[in-house]
């Protein structure tokens, strides 16, 4: 699967842009603020119905315009495949595959898939474990079409869980029928979530340890580790352990919505002892590791977008890095960076051939 072609209109900084690509390398070379990051975003829309950095559709239109509109022309499997996504102000999102609209944008999710390596990435190491869960959602929704409505499931019952507590701190009665019923919704779901989460990660793990050690040369002992509640008891104890518990917070306060995975270095969490080079390698291994396992479970290989990663790596690893993705493991590959020069001596180390883009202020054209 490759990407043949690119249109943009009214997308973020672009008035319009048209661009061709080639099936290896393509890399986007210009300065920050040009608008480089912008035209993976739209290649991240195409295959995931969003923006990789900004939830909100409308802000992704141009200041001064009403709409937006990226469209691609995909090859996949020898057969061309039209992506459209248009976006009006105060309007629903339009998603169409071959000039058809999606009646659920979750029916797109897994057709196209992709794997996007930003300095964005670093939220994953530095902020909450709902990030990280978010990570482990978004790879195994790739994958799986019943898990995404597994989570949306899960999400309600919460709520409606929540809702009881709260209602239970108000009143200071508790209908027992009703929370037994809510708590066995919400056990049935969790239960299924977890199964699939701790399946995934037994696969996952293994390939994330073979990235992280090419890519670092088995300078450092990394280790990525799952953490659940429901590893260690059931999750009917659980919430009836944890029940007075939830009565005072008003929230429901065990079950996998408090899933997370660890991520440490020497036996230490890598947020507080990793260098700023270890934890870059570290997140790049998690999305090669990302890569691998998608192209396992696809039969293809995805797009892999890589966004300003030259930066705080030295130049071993960036040299064994752009030595691994240009090899035939992997398809298709975007690239940005500020630095024309080195992106190209780079390529000519390896002697992969790339196909250069120049960007100036929302314009792109052919280096």
């Amino acid at each position: 699967m490759w990407l043949k072609n690119l249109t943009l209109l009214y997308f973020k900084n672009y008035a319009s842009a048209e661009l061709t690509f080639s099936p290896t390398v393509n890399a986007f070379v210009g300065n920050n603020g040009a608008g480089k990051t912008n035209l993976l975003d739209a290649i991240h829309y195409l295959c995931l119905c969003k923006s990789y950095f900004n939830p909100i559709d409308s802000q992704q239109i141009k200041i001064g315009e009403e709409l937006f509109l990226v469209q691609g022309n995909f090859d996949k499997d020898q057969k061309p495949e039209q992506i459209s996504c248009g976006v009006k102000r105060n309007q629903k999102k339009q998603f169409k595959r071959n000039k058809k609209e999606y009646e659920k944008l979750a029916d797109h999710i897994g057709l196209f898939p992709v794997v996007m390596i930003s300095p964005y990435d670093v939220n994953l190491i530095m902020e909450g474990s709902e990030e990280r869960r978010r990570f482990v959602d978004n790879v195994i929704s790739q994958t799986d079409t019943q898990y995404l409505d597994l989570l949306i499931t899960y999400n309600k019952h919460l709520l409606n869980r929540n809702t009881l507590l709260k209602q239970v701190a108000a009143t200071h009665k508790l209908d027992v029928a009703l929370l037994e019923i809510l708590n066995e919704q919400l056990i049935n779901v969790g239960n299924a979530i977890f199964s699939k989460r701790k399946q995934f990660l037994a696969e996952f793990i293994p390939l994330f340890n073979k990235h992280y050690s090419f890519i670092s040369g088995d300078a450092e002992e990394v280790a990525l580790s799952y953490q659940s509640q429901l590893s260690e008891k059931s999750f009917e104890v659980l919430l009836e352990e944890s029940l007075e518990k939830d009565r005072v917070l008003e929230r429901t306060t065990t079950g996998i919505h408090k899933d997370e995975l660890l991520f440490s270095i020497a036996d230490v969490p890598l947020k507080k002892f990793g260098s700023q080079g270890q934890q870059k390698s570290f997140l790049i291994a998690l999305k090669l590791a990302q890569y691998s396992y998608l192209q396992k479970f696809k039969g293809y290989k995805p797009l892999l977008l890589l966004d300003d990663i030259f930066d705080k790596l030295d130049s071993l690893r960036v040299h064994k890095l752009m030595q691994m993705v240009s090899h035939d493991d992997f398809g298709q590959i975007f690239i940005t960076d500020a630095n024309k020069e080195r992106v190209v001596n780079v390529f000519n180390e390896i002697k992969a051939d790339i196909n250069l883009f120049e960007v100036v202020n929302g314009n792109v054209a052919h280096a």
